[in-house]
């Protein structure tokens, strides 16, 4: 007779199983039925890329328990597992193993973890996250049945989180009606209701080209077993700056107009890559949209954008005949020139030689005194006049416009034939160029042939005159000509934020901690700091004895707030100037460990309760007088760009921190921003030689103990006065950047409209009109 086992349930378990509403004495039957699943995975198929997320009743969700991890394949875990009736049953010895795997995993789950897979549900019952995908998605492992069209949850025993797990087994005992749960579907392919599959991988490789990243695409089913297809992904909308963006399609019209927008852009950017360069966007909801210049291109106005596009380039290829044609008789009229430069040259390179072996001899001088002369003028007449041979050309016929649509190919290869036009004419151009220049070398060698020439000739008034002057040693340069010029433009260094930033924070920091006093470092952090709107307003004396006083408060406000100042003792918080107590603290700056003081703006403006607003006036005076000192000192030794993100229009006469990396300036702007206004990036060019402060770490810390990295650890920013530089704005544009919370899936997401104003400038001399 068997022995009943006595079940001795810890407390925590108990408590567990009261929440989930288990009574292991009584399971429920629903909990105990079974039906056998067969289940055959695709191959090749990626476990971890989901293609489907669906509502799904939590009544229809059968659980198997496998002894693996979650990194073992499907098969392994398939092969092992058991159903759950298996792990509750504690009556049966040869379960009992089983059994006690259950409690194991009951006394290892986190009770808060079951309540925030509860909470995320309950989130996804409303609302389906912006990137689909959700914090926990991969803790589900819920597969599809095709032979028996149900789904099924495979619990690995051998991982560490189970939460979603015991929700399931938690709403599996509480059994309302049509309780459905939001998950992904592993290892199930397309089912193509919108999209086939083939249509899709298209899709893959069309939005790498334009965005530079793989979207992911899901089929995603709503309650009412609705699908649509959501692809999301980034995509740079302006030099480095990137954003989300999400398309969702729920019907093979849209579908077929979307694939097809696509397949066209793609089609001329990847066939014609010197015309057509596509640029990305988001609309006002975080769609994905396209255009070329200030033209956006949707499937509605694709047929007019197309028909535009081939106008434009008949209206181009006939500018090119025309410009052919010129070229042609131009390069005729070359050819002809250097045909009667060649034969001008060799009759008269014949006469000099003539002479050159004449000389030799007695009667070779008597001969040629006598002889030459009219014959070769003669000669060089002929070879002058000589008839002329004419090359035409096969002109080529302008093309007529028709007023009607165009299609993709016949776009196509009307900028075929554009492009191998402008290949010719660039090469006619170069023929042209090369001729000139040999024209023109010709003329040089002619000249110089002549002037010998007539040297000898007037020498010829009598024999004894010609005698003496052919026994002389003369230098013939008949070859003197000139090498032609390409026209090639200087390449010009522009500094780039990836390549050059780290020598250039440490070239710049070994610099100022030569050049650059305690005092000018001290004022330069000062600038680093929300003080520097203070000193641009008292460098412009725009402020009044009463705003110097609000902002004095507000520091002394500010430091009490950072307990630097003791109430009961109104001196002896200064006793000790600036000498720091705690100076050999040791602190890290990219991963390297120092012994140096930071800066305090608190302390170098000597903050203490005695301080007068008149006081704090001189010793900002006094700054701006240091930095204007250390910006004398540096300047810069190549062109580069640098960026402001504000909420309104930048005054250009003024000290500003410039961002050398745009995506962190932005990113950093967009973070702390609380208003719902439109922001201005400005980029602003800054020529050579450009005055400036970089905010390497000499200007965060102090030296003292030789200890301090050399770099730009801290700031990516440098400190211009934009007031020795003439700026004018060159061009702007719009864009937009999608903004959600990363740590919540349920964010509400924001499309910001950034102005991007992209400015010139010069300096000293070189300054331009505004």
């Amino acid at each position: 007779m068997p022995r009943k086992k006595e079940n001795k349930i810890d407390s925590k378990i108990q408590e567990k199983l009261e929440y989930i509403g288990l009574n292991l004495d009584k399971i429920p039957k629903r909990l105990l039925d079974y039906t056998s699943i067969s289940f055959k995975a695709l191959k090749d198929a990626d476990e971890k890329k989901f293609k489907q997320y669906r509502y799904i009743n939590i009544k229809d969700i059968e659980i198997l328990m496998s002894p693996t991890n979650h990194m073992e394949d499907i098969k392994t875990k398939y092969e092992r597992a058991k159903p759950l009736c298996y792990y509750l049953d504690s009556k049966n010895e040869e379960n009992i193993e089983y059994y006690t795997q259950f409690l194991k995993l009951l006394n290892k789950v986190n009770l808060f973890k079951i309540q925030q897979v509860e909470e995320e549900q309950k989130m996804l019952s409303k609302q389906i996250p912006f990137k689909i995908k959700f914090t926990g998605n991969y803790l589900w492992e819920i597969y599809y049945s095709e032979a028996q069209e149900k789904y099924f949850m495979i619990v690995p025993t051998e991982d560490s989180d189970y939460s979603t797990f015991f929700y399931i087994l938690k709403k599996k005992i509480e059994n309302k009606k049509q309780e459905k749960i939001f998950v992904p579907i592993s290892l199930v392919d397309y089912e193509e209701k919108v999209f086939t599959k083939d249509e899709i991988r298209d899709l893959e490789n069309y939005l790498w080209v334009f965005t530079k990243d793989y979207p992911l695409i899901y089929e995603v089913w709503d309650k009412n077993e609705k699908v649509s297809v959501n692809i999301v992904g980034e995509t740079e909308i302006y030099e480095k700056i990137r954003t989300l963006y999400k398309i969702s399609i729920s019907n093979k019209k849209d579908a077929s107009k979307f694939y097809k927008l696509l397949k066209a852009l793609f089609i001329l950017q990847t066939e014609l890559p010197h015309y057509y360069k596509f640029e990305t966007n988001v609309n006002e909801i975080g769609e994905l949209k396209f255009s070329l210049g200030n033209s956006k291109i949707e499937y509605e106005n694709l047929p007019e954008f197309i028909t535009e596009q081939y106008l434009k380039s008949i209206s181009l290829r006939n500018k090119t005949i025309d410009d052919l044609e010129e070229l042609h008789i131009k390069l005729n009229d070359l050819k002809d020139e250097s045909e009667t430069l060649e034969k001008e040259y060799i009759s008269k390179e014949k006469q000099i030689s003539t002479y050159l072996e004449c000389k030799k001899t007695f009667f070779g001088k008597v001969k040629y005194f006598f002889k030459i002369g009219k014959k070769n003028k003669k000669t060089e007449e002929n070879a002058i006049s000589n008839s002329k041979e004419i090359i035409i050309e096969e002109k080529k016929e302008k093309i007529k416009i028709e007023t009607h649509n165009y299609t993709l190919y016949e776009l196509e290869e009307s900028f075929k034939e554009l492009e191998q036009n402008e290949e010719e004419k660039k090469n006619l151009v170069m023929d042209i160029n090369a001729l000139k220049l040999k024209n023109k070398n010709l003329k040089k060698k002619i000249e110089n042939a002549s002037n010998y020439i007539e040297e000898i000739n007037k020498h010829k008034k009598s024999i004894f005159e010609f005698w003496k002057y052919s026994n002389k040693d003369a230098v013939v340069e008949l070859t003197e000509g000139e090498q032609e010029d390409l026209n090639v433009s200087k390449i010009v260094k522009i500094f780039n934020f990836e390549k050059d930033f780290e020598e250039f924070g440490k070239t710049n920091d070994k610099l100022q901690r030569n050049i650059f006093t305690d005092d000018e470092l001290d004022s330069c952090f000062i600038a680093s700091t929300d003080i520097l709107d203070l000193i641009n307003k008292v460098a412009n004396k725009k402020i009044d004895s009463k705003e110097i006083s609000e902002y004095l408060k507000q520091l002394k406000n500010n430091k009490q707030a950072n307990n630097d100042i003791d109430e009961n003792d109104e001196e002896a918080f200064n006793i000790f100037g600036r000498i720091n107590p705690i100076r050999n603290i040791e602190r890290t700056i990219g991963n390297k460990v120092h012994r140096e003081s930071p800066r305090n703006k608190y302390d170098i403006l000597d903050i203490k309760k005695g301080l007068k607003g008149v006081e704090l006036k001189e010793k900002i005076e006094n700054i701006i007088k240091n930095i204007n000192t250390a910006l004398e000192k540096n300047s810069l030794e190549e062109d580069l760009y640098g960026y402001i993100v504000c909420s309104e229009k930048i005054n250009f006469n003024e000290l500003k921190t410039l961002s050398l990396n745009v995506e962190e300036e932005l990113n950093e702007y967009l973070k702390n921003d609380e208003t719902n206004g439109k922001a201005y990036l400005y980029k602003i060019y800054l020529p050579k030689r450009t005055n400036y402060v970089a905010f390497t770490n000499i200007v965060f810390f102090d030296n003292k103990n030789m200890t301090l990295p050399v770099g730009m650890d801290l700031s990516t920013k440098i400190l211009v006065d934009l007031s020795q530089l003439e700026i004018r704005e060159k061009g702007k544009k719009v864009i937009n950047k999608l903004q959600i919370e990363e740590e919540n899936d349920f964010a509400k997401i924001e499309v910001k409209e950034i102005e991007v104003k992209e400015c010139e400038s010069r300096n000293g001399s070189e300054k331009i009109a505004r």
